[in-house]
């Protein structure tokens, strides 16, 4: 029985030194995988989920934390009891090997390469050079301006408040939009799914998520509404590979501020403003609060919604929960952790001097 687990773990072994090999180099991840062998599965997996009304991701992770509850009882109550032998424990030992390498190489082989890929800023050629204070003042003034703009127009118009079927649909639009002039970008067989663990995503701080495993996008839809449209945008990004979240976040923002619904518009330059003004703080901190005091009252109530939201479902396990999600972005090329959604600034940046405008 060992031999047996020992050649499945060595064949097993010899596919990951093959990914770490292939993810080291980022001109054969992007000409082999992101663009070629990714789209397609991609695609297959949201034909195969996409039908299906309710998300098959979150499903699948609720029974497999149930079924790791279940096992790590099972396995205390022998430990307890003097019920469990030396030759069970190398069984276990030998079965959680082979579970974890097979999860680690099917995650790579059906997204985790896009970790190392060129990237957005390759297909785009932005100079991605170190920027100044200065920088980070213009594109904020820039951005102050399109918030306030973008919600005078939802004043203007009315207050409508979108439903979630909307707001998918809505998003799937602005990707048709923003493939006209980038096609690339293209977006099919579009499968976004409202999360069936919402509620505890605001305990332990997650918007949205994309799942691998079935190439679903999640969203958590009952976070303030404003924050849904980006956030639909960002976590489609991920369904086209773009796995690091500074570039999901930028790619979000091209196609976000490609649609012509002010209600997207405002997600978008609201949520990037919050990035670009915290970061501009952290070097000028009187530029960032006078630009802050410059948002509309209507602007300012929404983020009193937002802190008010955020402050209901404070708790000790966040933090927590934060930092091992900061240790897994940081082993996947992102050594910035959960900072590197603040990490967009700098595409922002780069963008505006090559063309001008956000």
């Amino acid at each position: 029985m060992y031999k047996k687990n020992w050649i499945l773990i060595g064949i097993l072994l010899i596919l990951v030194l093959f990914i770490r090999l292939f993810s080291a180099n980022i001109l054969l991840i992007e000409q082999y995988y992101s663009t070629c062998v990714y789209p397609y599965v991609a695609i297959f997996f949201r034909k195969l989920t996409g039908w299906i009304p309710f998300s098959m991701g979150d499903l699948l992770y609720g029974i497999v934390a149930i079924w790791l509850l279940w096992k790590v009882t099972i396995s205390v109550k022998a430990l307890v009891n003097n019920k469990i032998s030396k030759q069970l424990i190398l069984k276990k030992i030998f079965t959680s090997i082979i579970y974890l390498l097979l999860i680690y190489i099917g995650f790579n082989f059906f997204w985790g390469f896009n970790y190392n890929r060129q990237g957005i800023a390759s297909q785009l050629g932005l100079k991605m050079e170190k920027y100044i204070p200065q920088d980070l003042k213009n594109v904020s003034t820039i951005l102050l301006q399109k918030v306030n703009e973008s919600k005078t127009s939802i004043l203007r118009n009315g207050t409508i408040v979108l439903t979630t079927n909307e707001i998918f649909s809505r998003s799937s639009g602005a990707y048709e939009e923003v493939y006209k002039k980038y096609s690339f970008l293209q977006y099919r067989s579009p499968s976004v799914k409202i999360s069936l663990w919402g509620w505890l995503g605001n305990y332990i701080g997650f918007t949205g998520y994309y799942n691998p495993f079935t190439g679903e996008a999640q969203i958590n839809t009952t976070v303030p509404k404003f924050l849904q449209p980006y956030t639909t945008c960002h976590e489609i990004a991920h369904q086209l590979g773009y796995a690091k979240e500074n570039e999901a976040n930028f790619v979000g923002y091209l196609a976000a501020s490609s649609s012509k619904d002010s209600i997207f518009l405002y997600s978008v330059y609201l949520d990037l403003f919050l990035y670009t003004d915290r970061n501009l703080y952290s070097v000028d901190s009187a530029a960032a609060k006078s630009l802050a005091r410059q948002l509309l009252p209507a602007v300012k109530a929404d983020l009193k919604e937002l802190s008010n939201f955020n402050k209901r479902h404070q708790n000790p396990v966040e933090p927590v929960i934060r930092w091992l999600y900061g240790k897994y972005l940081q082993s996947n090329q992102q050594p910035s952790g959960v900072l590197s959604y603040d990490e967009v600034t700098g595409f922002l940046i780069a963008y505006y001097k090559k063309y001008g405008t956000l």
